[in-house]
């Protein structure tokens, strides 16, 4: 869903409203964090103006923890302070404590009665406990404009029909949506609200309509869909609907569990069974939204008040964890994925990512368990072997990747046109473990794939280059991947090689030097430039940069290959055939 075209500057304005009282600290803040927070630590004492720079100084660097303590501490010494409580019951919220940060809500609304999130947070605390006419009051206050012009006809149309009104006077509160950029989210919740009613053909058309308006067919309208084709008994609609979704996303695993559960004849429950979870869906279509237009601190506000209403909401951990991994809250990240339930269709993909989060916190060896653990659980799934290969290529241990990707290949079967980047990993770590027709053969069949891929292009001529095989079509090839990355360091400098491997060694010095401006702290590179200057009679340049690969850690091969250079310089004729 986007944002109506006309609404545009209303809704950026809101953003802007929302985001100033968490704005990043300054430098000059950081600084004097830093000199506050050595002083009350090494002192014991609690400063107003410590506590308070070190909680910019945790805001900036999203620790949303660290912050939420430090504006607490500072909001105890300085209760008055308007500023300290707003920035406290934000970070609160965002850290997820909802009810911890409703009281504080209660207080700014009483200096400020406008405050966009904290209006939210209270009404959604109403409806949370049940205060379904209090928060429809609350509603209808809310300022217009902007995000409210979103969450208020939603929040209105469930709080509606939580109180007994008739299905046309609840749906009546969405009408505000029903225009360009918001008629996706308006057939959802229209679709949501007839079918929590009993109206079950009436709310398929209204998801038919959402589909036709959004232009094309999302994960979460078809789990919605498909879960009230199948309590409806149209088991033939639910399988067509996950296959044309499996056929739109083939490296989606959830319309496969989502068949698998279908051939099981399992009959599932309603998705949305309270107005609290109608609610909480209104938050996580916006919360979408606001995370891909790259909005992620009122994303994750949104996110923490759908949970709120709802804890035990999988695909609303998914899209939180996603926004505290682009924070760099890795650990939070990884317990927010593995508190899905086993039994959610979205445990699978959830600990896939779980998988990737501990890797990248150097925790590789649980990484390796898990997804070791999934394939053995589905060994028909190629996903979490494609994952250990790429984690353990990461770690240079090409031998155990190989096995984990000739493993995934076995269980892919027919190769489509997505594979091209599984078939370059696996070509990569082939070559590496010195396996090069095999290597060559998954290259060349990822091309045919994708043939204007330059990673492809480059590693290929690359390879050929140094093995001073098919030099004039290597050159071709990494031509065509500089014309396409022209500002890679790497893939120029293959091209340097090509020339400097055909002879033409003004044109391999004139691209090897481009490359090495572009990756000055590349050993290879260097090194490359050094023979290149060498070719041409620039000895001394040569025997300078040599020396200057030798100082960028090389690996001890390159470092024996240098220092032979360095004593006797490049022999007068190249032993290369084409």
């Amino acid at each position: 869903m986007k944002f109506p075209k006309r609404s545009n500057k209303a809704a950026a304005m809101m953003l802007l409203t929302f985001s100033l009282p968490i704005a990043c600290a300054s430098e000059g803040f950081n600084i004097q964090y830093a000199k506050n927070k050595a002083v009350d630590r090494a002192s014991g004492s609690a400063s107003i103006s410590g506590n308070y720079l070190a909680g910019r100084h945790a805001q900036a660097v999203s620790d949303t923890s660290e912050a939420t303590m430090y504006f607490s501490n500072a909001l105890k010494l300085s209760p008055g302070s308007q500023s300290l409580l707003q920035r406290t019951f934000l970070m609160m919220a965002s850290e997820g404590r909802i009810h911890e940060a409703l009281p504080l809500a209660h207080k700014v609304l009483i200096q400020d009665s406008k405050a966009p999130v904290a209006n939210l947070a209270v009404i959604v605390g109403d409806i949370q406990a049940n205060y379904f006419v209090e928060a429809m009051k609350k509603i209808k206050a809310l300022p217009v404009g902007g995000l409210n012009g979103y969450v208020a006809p939603l929040l209105a149309a469930w709080s509606s029909i939580a109180q007994g009104e008739t299905i046309k006077n609840a749906l009546a509160h969405l009408i505000p949506l029903e225009q360009e950029g918001s008629k996706p989210l308006y057939y959802l919740h229209k679709a949501l609200l007839l079918d929590f009613k009993g109206n079950q053909e009436a709310a398929v058309k209204a998801y038919q309509q959402g589909i036709k308006e959004q232009g094309s067919l999302i994960l979460r309208v078809a789990q919605l869909l498909g879960n009230l084709y199948e309590r409806k008994g149209d088991t033939d609609k639910a399988k067509a609907l996950y296959k044309q979704f499996a056929q739109d996303n083939p490296n989606s695993s959830l319309p496969r569990q989502a068949l698998d559960l279908l051939d099981a004849k399992t009959k599932p429950k309603p998705i949305i069974l309270t107005a609290q979870h109608g609610a909480a869906e209104s938050f996580f279509g916006i919360a979408t939204s606001l995370s891909q237009q790259n909005a992620r601190g009122m994303a994750l506000f949104f996110a923490r008040i759908g949970l709120y209403l709802r804890p035990d909401f999988p695909v609303m951990k998914i899209l939180l964890s996603n926004l505290l991994q682009l924070d760099g809250q890795l650990e939070k990240a990884n317990t927010v994925l593995l508190s899905i339930d086993a039994s959610s269709i979205y445990s699978w993909p959830a600990r896939l990512s779980a998988a990737e989060s501990l890797n990248d916190l150097g925790r590789t060896d649980e990484a390796t368990k898990i997804l070791i653990a999934m394939a053995e659980e589905e060994p028909k799934l190629a996903a979490p072997l494609i994952k250990l290969g790429h984690i353990l290529r990461a770690r240079e241990s090409f031998v155990e990747a190989q096995t984990a990707y000739d493993r995934a290949f076995q269980r892919i079967g027919t190769l489509q046109s997505h594979h091209w980047a599984l078939l370059y990993a696996r070509g990569i770590v082939l070559e590496r473990t010195k396996q090069w027709e095999r290597a060559e053969a998954d290259f060349l069949k990822a091309l045919e794939f994708n043939p204007d891929q330059p990673s492809i292009l480059n590693y290929l001529g690359y390879s050929w280059v140094d093995q001073g095989r098919h030099l004039d079509r290597a050159k071709e090839m990494l031509q065509k991947a500089v014309n396409l990355r022209p500002n890679d360091g790497y893939i120029i400098d293959s091209l340097g090689w090509a020339y400097f491997q055909l002879g033409e060694f003004a044109n391999s010095v004139k691209e090897i030097e481009r490359a090495v401006e572009l990756k000055p702290e590349d050993s290879v590179l260097n090194d490359h430039l050094g023979d290149a200057f060498w070719r041409v009679g620039r000895k001394l340049e040569a025997r300078y940069q040599w020396n200057r690969a030798l100082t960028l850690k090389p690996k001890d091969a390159l470092r024996v290959q240098i220092n032979k250079k360095l004593t006797n310089g490049l022999p007068d004729i190249l032993n290369r055939n084409n």
